[in-house]
């Protein structure tokens, strides 16, 4: 037994070296099969899935070609209603151009620059062609990644420039393999030339109907300005402004004293040194200049170097919080000078308009030497006679004014129609008596009639009888209008320049309240201020039907303004309880007064009883037009609009038309035509009623 268990331990080895071989084999037998299986598995399954695709293929092509078709009919439909309605827009010169770079296999090209033409920042333009040039050697095709990197507006550009040169370069590239027949090149040319042809004439199909309108377009396109174009285009830069350079000066100089302000407070001494002499050069060198071209060759250097000190100053100093607290400061303290300006100038500009002119003043006092030189029988006028005529023309005219006194004159006579009816009584003041006087006697207005009186001869108008004049005599009057002291501040000092004005003191301006007295034997009269130009034949007004109305004017109310609240104080219950607020405001200064009328309503008592009631001056400010619409409340007619425009002293916005159009047009404001402060557009309508060649103008150097 021992034996037989040796012998069989010993045989022992042998038997697991057959049993290894055998598993190994069957290991290495199921793994080919495993991979022959893989390989089977992804051999077959595309080839299944290809034979199911080209199983499909037919049908489906099919319906691909009907919808493509389709679609492509859609589109050409799209296109064409599109050209029709651009094509009014091009002149025909645009519309060849647009044919002759378009083909019908690729979109429309608007492209009407040649190639060679193009700047040299269009590089793909070079890129293209020597892609064609590589083509036609037979080379390489460039890579698809260069079109990943050319621009989206160049790549349109290219796709819409000659469709044949690209085609055939298409072809060169995919005919040359395919062994395509030169004849089948010549159809596909000629195939796509007649489609060209097609195009152009959808293109120029009813050009010549629309050749006026796209005319009309051209010249409106030709009568702007390039400039202005060229300022409100969006690609436009700073520097295509003329005033560019000036206003990069400002704001260097702004930023120059907030970083001169924030040197100061940290202790920069040297820097706020610079910052100084920078800033005074730029504002040396800015000057009065309002555009680049009035700047010194020099100045962009000065420029150069306020930039490299600010940019220093910049990276010293800046601090968010303290700049704009700064630059809020210099804000604040602008607006506050800019309001101050602005009330000085309202002072200046009341001062300028109450004052009389140099030259006016010369001119009295000339024409004053020489009445005096005259001899007595050469002081007088002639047809007195016609004074107190009722059935002539009589003009009222209340000034002191020689030059706007003879152009009202002048201007009636002028447009007159038979200037010996019309009459025209002048009154003035004592110092200004015998110069209106002589130059009426030197320049006679054609054949009409002057009469001159001064108002100190009116007797009857003392304070016993007049209001006004009563109330200059009070103690409060007198503080009111001659105060010596001067305002507090520089708004009171407007207003009370606004209210003291020497005319609503002047007697002259309130003497149009006593007309019959003036006048007792004339039925009715015509009153014109001496800021007015007659521009057409007035005698017709003397026939208008008041219809029992003393006085004719023209209205001036609108939908808001100018309406009795406006002149009145309806707080006042002497106001509010006899007058409406909304009742229609209307203009002095070309007024027909019904002189019988008036004498029977007692007009003038009607002036005193209000006038008197405003002694405190409660019930309206100073003037006479907020008495005149309470004397004349109910007793005012409305004469036509065109017979009288306001609005020449203060409005630059009246049209020509309208001025053209009016009778009389009135310098109603501050800015008289005989002033310096005058606006220039409206000046003319006056001086031309002037002759400016005068001796006495030239002697006075008055040269309006």
């Amino acid at each position: 037994m021992l034996r037989n268990s040796r012998r069989f331990r010993g045989n022992m080895p042998s038997r697991r070296t057959s049993a290894g071989q055998q598993t190994a084999g069957v290991r290495s037998s199921g793994l080919r099969l495993s991979v022959i299986s893989l390989l089977l598995i992804s051999v077959a399954a595309p080839l299944l899935f290809l034979t199911g695709r080209l199983a499909n293929l037919a049908p489906s092509l099919d319906t691909d070609d009907a919808q493509g078709s389709s679609i492509k009919t859609n589109e050409d439909e799209k296109r064409l209603r599109a050209l029709q309605k651009i094509e009014q827009s091009f002149p025909s010169e645009v519309i060849k151009v647009i044919e002759t770079t378009t083909d019908d296999s690729g979109p429309l090209s608007l492209n009407v620059k040649n190639r060679n033409d193009l700047s040299s920042s269009w590089v793909l333009e070079k890129l293209a062609n020597a892609r064609l040039d590589r083509s036609k050697r037979g080379e390489e095709r460039w890579p698809d990644h260069t079109a990943s990197r050319i621009p989206r507006r160049e790549a349109l550009d290219i796709q819409g420039r000659d469709e044949g040169d690209f085609q055939a370069t298409s072809d060169m590239n995919t005919g040359a393999g395919q062994g395509e027949d030169d004849s089948e090149k010549v159809s596909r040319q000629q195939s796509r030339l007649e489609r060209k042809m097609k195009r152009t004439a959808m293109l120029t199909q009813g050009i010549l109907e629309n050749d006026g309108n796209i005319e009309q377009v051209i010249s409106r396109r030709d009568g702007i300005d390039d400039n202005l174009l060229r300022k409100y285009n969006i690609w436009r830069q700073d520097n295509d402004y003329p005033d560019a350079l000036i206003r990069i000066m400002k704001d260097q100089l702004i930023m120059g004293r907030v970083y001169l302000s924030l040197a100061s407070s940290q202790g920069e001494t040297e820097l706020s040194l610079e910052l100084t002499r920078r800033t005074k050069e730029i504002r040396q060198a800015l000057g009065q200049a309002n555009l680049d071209s009035e700047l010194s060759p020099s100045v962009s250097e000065k420029v150069k170097a306020m930039g490299i000190i600010l940019s220093k100053a910049r990276e010293q100093l800046y601090d968010c919080k303290s700049v704009i607290k700064k630059l809020r400061a210099m804000l604040q303290g602008s607006e506050d000078h800019s309001r101050s300006l602005h009330k000085q100038s309202a002072v200046l500009r009341q001062l300028v308009a109450k004052t009389i002119p140099k030259g006016l003043h010369c001119l009295s006092l000339w024409l004053m030497a020489e009445y005096n030189l005259l001899p007595e029988e050469k002081k007088n006028f002639g047809g007195q006679e016609k004074l107190e005529d009722t059935s002539l023309y009589h003009y009222a005219l209340f000034s002191d004014n020689v030059i706007a006194t003879a152009v009202v004159i002048n201007s009636t006579v002028y447009n007159a129609k038979d200037s010996e009816f019309h009459v025209f009584h002048i009154v003035t003041d004592k110092l200004n008596y015998p110069a209106m006087k002589m130059w009426f006697l030197s320049n006679p207005p054609g054949k009409a009639t002057i009469e001159v009186q001064k108002i100190e001869d009116f007797k009857w108008l003392n304070s016993s009888y007049c209001p006004v004049l009563r109330q200059l005599q009070t103690a409060t009057a007198q503080e009111y209008y001659f105060k010596a002291d001067h305002p507090a501040t520089i708004a009171v000092a407007s207003n009370n320049l606004k209210y003291r004005n020497p005319k609503y003191l002047s007697m002259l301006n309130h003497l149009r309240f006593y007309l019959p007295e003036v006048y007792p034997k004339l039925d009715k009269i015509l009153f014109l201020d001496d800021d007015i130009v007659v521009q057409s034949d007035l005698t017709p007004l003397w026939s208008v039907d008041l219809r029992g109305n003393v006085n004719g004017a023209v209205e001036t109310c609108g939908e808001s303004f100018h309406r009795f609240d406006k002149y009145l104080n309806f707080s006042n219950p002497s106001i509010s309880e006899n007058f409406d607020p909304n009742a229609c405001g209307w203009a002095y200064g070309m007024n027909i007064f019904d002189l019988q009328e008036w004498k029977e309503r007692n007009m003038t008592g009607v002036y005193h009883r209000w006038q008197s009631m405003n002694e405190q001056r409660d019930l309206w400010k100073l003037g006479t037009l907020p008495p005149g619409l309470i004397t004349f409340y109910n007793s005012t007619y409305p004469l036509d609009k065109h017979w009288h425009l306001l609005g020449l002293g203060y409005d630059g916005n009246i049209e020509a038309e309208d001025i053209g159009a009016a009778a009389v047009i009135h310098y109603n404001g501050n800015m008289k035509p005989w002033l310096d402060l005058a606006m220039e557009k409206y000046k003319s309508y006056w001086t031309r009623y002037l002759d400016l060649g005068h001796p006495f103008l030239q002697r006075c150097n008055i040269h309006l």
